[in-house]
């Protein structure tokens, strides 16, 4: 295994720490490229990974009077539906196709994070049953089947459909992040041979990085954590591409 495996791991958790999101969406690559595991096994240890270190995350912020419980409760109860519904859609799918779905993802997502304006926060949380849960379980679904926590989606969802302030939902995010990841791992328990000890320090990496990541969200201004990880994902979505594009 490629010693950048374990660098990647700690960036994993390092993202999740500064944004509240991304840790997710380059634990797949990370897993297949520098780790060497098969694409569709990778998606149930991304899941164990990112929900680890997540959860690690959001206790911090929790500590911190950064989270919303109603906002946590809603999007976890139907995200965790949509996860189980979208782990079996992985199967359906042939690995290199997988993998160029989560890369055109990847650029859709990289684009809109360098185009898209920065939100204001508002002034009160409004967390309403119907658009939250339907948000939930949207994330839910897409954490499922390709095995990203969903944060880069929770985040802008958190601040429009429950209303919440920027930094309150950098940190909901992490604790739905946890749930949505935990229940999809579970619903991809079995499928593969397990590889426990990659796992457990691949997640002990990441959840050192999420604190790290956390301390220097602090320090950092928003827009250039922003950006260097839009160009961080665009790249990295070129190259599956260019990996997977001929098959």
């Amino acid at each position: 295994m490629s010693p950048l495996a374990f660098i990647g791991a700690a960036l994993i958790g390092l993202s999740l720490g500064l944004t509240g999101a991304g840790g997710s969406i380059i634990t797949l690559p990370v897993l297949v490229y520098l780790a060497g595991v098969e694409p569709r096994e990778a998606v149930g240890l991304s899941l164990f990974i990112v929900g680890t270190a997540a959860l690690v995350g959001a206790i911090t912020r929790w500590r911190s009077g950064e989270v919303h419980g109603k906002a946590i409760l809603m999007f976890s109860l139907s995200g965790m539906v949509g996860a189980a519904i979208g782990s079996r859609l992985t199967q359906a799918v042939p690995p290199h196709v997988l993998m160029i779905c989560f890369a055109a993802l990847m650029l859709i997502v990289a684009v809109n994070m360098l185009l898209g304006r920065a939100r204001k926060d508002l002034s009160e949380a409004e967390c309403r049953p119907l658009r939250c849960l339907g948000a939930g379980w949207t994330v839910g679904v897409l954490t499922g089947f390709i095995g990203v926590g969903g944060g880069f989606l929770l985040v802008p969802a958190l601040v429009k459909f429950a209303r919440l302030p920027l930094g309150m939902a950098t940190g909901t995010s992490l604790a739905v992040i946890a749930f949505n990841s935990y229940a999809g791992f579970l619903s991809h328990f079995g499928e593969a041979s397990a590889r426990w000890p990659l796992a457990l320090t691949f997640a002990s990496l990441a959840a050192i990085g999420v604190v790290a990541g956390t301390c220097f969200a602090k320090r950092m201004p928003a827009a250039v954590l922003r950006r260097g990880f839009a160009v961080l994902v665009l790249l990295t979505g070129f190259f599956i591409l260019w990996q997977n594009g001929s098959r």
